[in-house]
């Protein structure tokens, strides 16, 4: 049956897959239906063209040279960054770059965790991608840190009364996913913060999905920190940001130690950079900020809500044409998710689905998706994950529906 959903008319999908010259592509001798973009999405032709443009035409290390070269490259550099800072309403000072959301979360726990003591406890939850897990894990093994788990519902959400329960006086600070990898669940970020903040803590955004599929305001949901990854973005890998509030950067010991965090060093003493500078050591990502930055302003300059839209309608319909199929298991259906279809399919392996579905073109992630607390959750060893993009077509969605049930096919016989 053909789902009644259509792309907004605001929204030109040909348009916009005109830009991206990967999807021209075919995989097997058929046309490519890529369906991977929650673990890196293409790149528009626009990112290409910066990243080309700064290395033929105008390249040099950043900040400390006095030729146009390098005032050229650093200008570009630092657009960027402003870039990422209206990307999320932060102000001046609060935008760090990493190489990406995992390091971002690394540089927080390495740095608030010197103030933790043996039995101070970080709130996480089931939901997590293992980059908001393992630095955590790593204060428990080292300094005795508690961690406690926010209990995930069927439906792929976390039990926020659940979270609320289990911040307390020990409860120093709660790091938690925007928008789940796994469900496509949103979080009701500013009620996390507030129940953090109420209690003296501090609160961590896992920004990685939720900055690609809405606009993200760190002010309007008081995160502490907040962190995201440029190649999720239809930008280049290898580059991401940190945002934190400038009260907290101020306070925050390095991360690193080398070239451009530093004010003066001697033999005896040194002293340190302003943020964000201090936690930038040695040569940063150049020209993956710069396309970095290219992905942001290009992503800006569509319609965002009609983006939301046509994703939604992708991800309904694929729903809509895999209902009655009783040998598909789908984690997560929680109200208001994202574009995001994970699922099991009885009796087979989800790594033999996904090579299945590549025998069709169709390009989907396979196996725990960096989130085995959540697999052990639902009861799965792993899963196959189809996340949707707004390069994606309604057709695409039927195609990936009908490889889908022709796969199931194989492993009945």
């Amino acid at each position: 049956m053909t789902a009644p959903f259509r792309t907004p008319p605001t929204f030109d999908v040909d348009a916009v897959r005109a830009e991206f010259p990967i999807l021209s592509r075919q995989v097997n001798g058929r046309p490519l239906i890529y369906l991977d973009s929650a673990a890196s999405a293409q790149k528009p032709t626009a990112v290409i063209r910066a990243m080309t443009a700064a290395m033929e035409g105008s390249f040099a290390n950043v900040h400390r040279g006095l030729h146009t070269l390098a005032n050229e490259t650093t200008d570009a550099y630092e657009a960027a960054r402003e870039s990422v800072r209206k990307l999320l309403n932060a102000d001046a000072g609060e935008i760090v770059f990493t190489k990406g959301g995992t390091e971002s979360i690394n540089l927080v726990a390495a740095s608030m965790g010197l103030e933790l003591q043996a039995g101070d406890e970080i709130v996480i939850s089931e939901l997590e991608h293992h980059a908001n897990i393992l630095p955590w894990h790593f204060l428990r093994e080292r300094k005795g840190v508690v961690l406690r788990w926010a209990p995930v519902t069927d439906d792929g959400a976390i039990d926020i009364e659940g979270l609320k329960a289990l911040i307390g006086p020990k409860t120093k600070g709660v790091a938690v996913t925007h928008m789940s990898n796994v469900t496509g669940w949103r979080s009701p970020a500013r009620q996390i913060a507030d129940a953090a903040h109420a209690a003296g803590a501090w609160v961590l955004f896992d920004g990685c999905q939720a900055v690609v599929h809405g606009e993200v305001d760190v002010k309007a949901i008081d995160a502490d920190f907040y962190v995201f990854t440029g190649h999720k973005l239809y930008g280049p890998t290898g580059i991401g940001a940190l945002y934190a509030k400038a009260e907290r950067l101020a306070a925050m010991a390095p991360y690193q130690g080398g070239g451009e965090m530093i004010g003066v060093v001697t033999k005896d003493h040194i002293t340190y950079a302003e943020p964000p500078h201090r936690f930038e050591a040695g040569t940063p990502p150049i020209l993956e900020a710069i396309g970095l930055g290219a992905a942001i302003e290009w992503l800006s300059g569509q319609d965002r809500a009609a983006i939301a839209a046509h994703e939604d309608a992708l991800y309904r319909r694929a729903v809509e044409r895999l209902e009655g199929c009783n040998w598909l298991r789908i984690l997560g259906a929680a109200p208001g998710k994202g574009a995001i279809l994970s699922f099991a399919v009885e009796g087979a392996h989800a790594h033999d689905v996904a090579q299945i579905l590549d025998r069709y073109g169709v390009a989907v992630r396979a196996g725990t998706h960096c989130a085995e607390p959540l697999m052990q959750r639902f009861g799965v060893t792993s899963s196959a994950r189809a996340s949707f993009a707004l390069y994606n077509t309604l057709d695409e969605a039927d195609r990936f529906a009908d490889a889908l049930i022709t796969a199931r096919s194989f492993f009945d016989r």
